[in-house]
């Protein structure tokens, strides 16, 4: 079984890549194996290039035989072109919370309604295998933006996305519903049939 080490110290991002990964071939551990992730500047103009960024990082650590997997991810909302886009985390400031993230976007969508708040989850993984190969996976899952937080699963805007062909946010369904729809999950299922090929 390959060891697979994700680039974050982000427990709830542990915990998801965890369980996407039960019945795979990979045992995957946090980079504090590595003695935690080492702190990057990340300063790449896409999801993908922010994510190569991570895995480069944690990958001057790592034991020479593992690979690596860093995500990035985040919300884009069409009301806002595509805002937060790749400021997702620190879109209320550089030391922002998830609550403070939450509250700014829900601030500037208030003349939106419906239809009109129309939004996607974007994941994309980089995967570095044990000889240093580079490989980039996406996941899109696509919904609306709610009018108010609802729900105490997941993190993020979590409270706040309702993925299509459901009535309740991620914050609500949990784990189980997350793990089969979420931008993570499908990045992750994508990465896996690309090395199953």
């Amino acid at each position: 079984m390959n060891q697979i080490i994700a680039a974050t110290n982000n427990a709830h991002k542990i915990e998801e890549f965890k369980e996407l990964f039960i019945g795979s071939d990979f045992e995957l551990s946090s980079a504090e194996v590595c003695g935690g992730m080492p702190r990057v500047v990340e300063n790449g103009d896409s999801f993908a290039a922010n994510a190569r960024i991570k895995a480069i990082a944690l990958r001057a650590l790592a034991p020479k035989n593992a690979w690596i997997i860093s995500d990035d991810s985040g919300l884009e909302v069409d009301a806002l072109e595509g805002a937060p886009g790749i400021y997702s985390a620190r879109y209320a400031g550089q030391s922002a919370t998830d609550s403070k993230n939450v509250e700014k976007l829900l601030g500037e969508l208030t003349e939106w309604t419906g239809k009109d708040r129309k939004a996607r989850f974007r994941c994309v993984l980089c995967l570095l295998d044990a000889r240093g190969n580079e490989s980039y996976h996406e996941g899109i899952s696509h919904g609306l933006i709610a009018s108010v937080a609802s729900g105490k699963e997941g993190f993020g805007y979590d409270p706040i996305f309702i993925p299509d062909g459901h009535r309740e946010s991620f914050g609500e369904l949990g784990q189980q519903i997350k793990s089969r729809y979420s931008h993570r999950a499908l990045a992750v299922r994508a990465m896996l049939n690309f090395l199953a090929a």
